[in-house]
């Protein structure tokens, strides 16, 4: 039987081509929307049958977030990774977390060299642009927090020195939710320091035998992959979601609303805090940037509202004891919160 043909890479000029039209166009335009589309479609040859979790994957990168995936094992939680850092060509670190690891096996070390007759840095896989944190509980809370001021400075000290993360730059977290011996769950703060949370889940009927056509044939696949873009137009596109997408202020007091209504719902022990207010900001901006659009409409608040605020809610003893979700209390909140009026107080 003939093996079912794999759609080819862009070529390394129209790669080129792309990059320039993403930096030539004014912002929000199609050219973003379809360098996004072209990124996503590159990871999908990899990652089959999941466009929507790719797309919030990049979606994340775009907003200078970081990616928390709790998942089954086997469904591509690490493909996933692996297959966006080769897409975007850029610097890829993986750390497999376990019980023994080390902060300074993430960050780095000083090493010292007898040629120098002093200290000499070598940079741990924390410095890349794209960093695999593999079942990130099962580290100590020690190395856990080796991360933290990556996550939110962009940076890591080691031994009085500090040092800058180059851009583009996301900590992607994986964690297994079947397994719990030998484990250490994630400190609220550090859960909080992820702009999204996902769950791969397992593939269709029909998108598991192509995955069969596909992977079975073949254990090159990821090898192959070819980019479709670079981290310097990453960073550009990352840019234009930063300082070119237009939020009202209705938009900007809808946001506070949705928040702040976490804090006072009665099936919630611990509501979201302002981190999260400025997360679904960053997230609708680059939402809108990959729909082609300079503006910030409801509904990309509305459909992110859950990936980006549900991990850092806990339910309330109550909630959990009919069953009550995080998930299922923001339904409710996003059903009650009245929707910004187009026109009414609009800035």
């Amino acid at each position: 039987m003939e093996a079912t043909p794999v759609p080819s890479s862009p070529t390394t000029s129209a790669r080129d081509a792309d990059a320039h039209a993403v930096a030539s166009t004014g912002p929000g335009g199609q050219a973003f929307a379809d360098m996004f589309g072209a990124i996503v479609g590159n990871v999908e040859r990899v990652i089959q049958g999941k466009p929507e979790v790719i797309e919030l994957a990049l979606l994340c990168l775009l907003a200078e977030g970081h990616l928390l995936i709790e998942d089954v094992p086997g469904v591509g939680k690490t493909s996933m990774a692996k297959a966006l850092s080769a897409t975007i060509d850029c610097t890829f670190g993986r750390v497999q977390f376990t019980p023994d690891l080390l902060p300074t096996d993430v960050m780095g070390v000083s090493i010292w060299n007898r040629g120098t007759g002093g200290f000499e840095f070598r940079p741990g896989p924390i410095f890349a642009n794209i960093v695999l944190a593999d079942e990130i509980n099962r580290a100590s809370p020690k190395t856990q927090s080796a991360l933290l001021e990556a996550m939110a400075e962009g940076q890591v000290t080691v031994d009085g020195s500090t040092y800058r993360l180059d851009g583009p730059f996301m900590v992607i977290a994986t964690q297994n939710p079947i397994e719990h011996e030998g484990t250490y769950p994630l400190p609220e703060a550090q859960r909080d320091r992820f702009m999204l949370e996902l769950a791969i889940g397992y593939p269709t009927r029909q998108a598991e035998i192509e995955i069969l056509e596909t992977h079975g044939r073949t254990a090159t696949l990821l090898a192959d992959l070819e980019p479709v873009a670079d981290a310097p137009t990453v960073a550009e596109m990352i840019e234009r979601c930063r300082t070119t997408i237009h939020v009202a202020d209705t938009l900007k007091r809808y946001i506070v609303d949705l928040v702040r209504a976490t804090r006072d719902h009665a099936d919630l022990a611990l509501g979201a805090s302002p981190r999260a207010a400025l997360s679904l900001l960053r997230a609708a901006r680059a939402a809108a940037a990959t729909s082609g659009r300079d503006y910030v409409v409801p509904d990309d608040v509305k459909e992110l509202v859950t990936p980006v605020i549900a991990h850092r809610l806990i339910t309330a003893p109550e909630a959990q004891m009919i069953g009550r979700t995080a998930a299922d209390v923001l339904a409710d909140i996003v059903e009650y919160v009245p929707i910004p009026i187009r026109g009414k107080g609009q800035a």
